[in-house]
């Protein structure tokens, strides 16, 4: 492998593991804030109804799409960082369990099995747009990242197994 293809595979580690580490803080930050989320989330329900006139479904589904959203950011980078997506998801679906399992002791949350259901989908799908953006175009991902060390030529950040 060549230096150049080593620095950018670094490179693009680098911005993942960051990507990972403010996603946690923002994850953190929302699980453990005592903060009523029913009243946000039917908050939105009501916006929902009254100013862009969706109707037919409940709060519940708010929050369900609130979980898949939440997720598949992380989805995304843990198969960028590993390069597989069955390790993101799995990865995904071990947190997402802790995290229902910490919501035991927060006393304006509630754990559910729904919840897990959802932040696995939304790992899922983030594994998904990951391999998409990988084999489609690795230059994109490569060209996105800011130049660090000088190098200005593209090569592929992930390269597949078979090269």
């Amino acid at each position: 492998m060549s230096r150049p293809t080593m620095h950018r595979r670094s490179r693009l580690r680098i911005w993942v593991v960051a990507g990972l580490a403010v996603y946690a803080l923002a994850v953190v930050a929302v699980l453990v804030l005592p903060v009523s989320y029913s009243g946000i989330v039917d908050a939105i329900g009501e916006w929902l109804h009254s100013s862009v006139g969706v109707t037919g479904f409940g709060t519940g589904w708010i929050e369900f799409a609130a979980n898949v959203l939440m997720f598949a950011p992380l989805g995304v980078l843990l198969t960028l960082l590993f390069g597989r997506p069955w390790v993101g998801v799995l990865l995904a679906l071990a947190l997402s369990v802790m995290a229902e399992l910490v919501q035991i002791v927060i006393p304006s949350r509630q754990p559910s099995l729904r919840d897990i259901l959802a932040n696995l989908m939304g790992a899922a799908i983030g594994a998904a747009v990951a391999m998409l953006l990988r084999r489609r175009s690795p230059k994109t991902l490569d060209q996105t990242l800011p130049e660090t060390g000088g190098v200005s030529e593209t090569r592929p950040a992930v390269q597949d197994r078979n090269d």
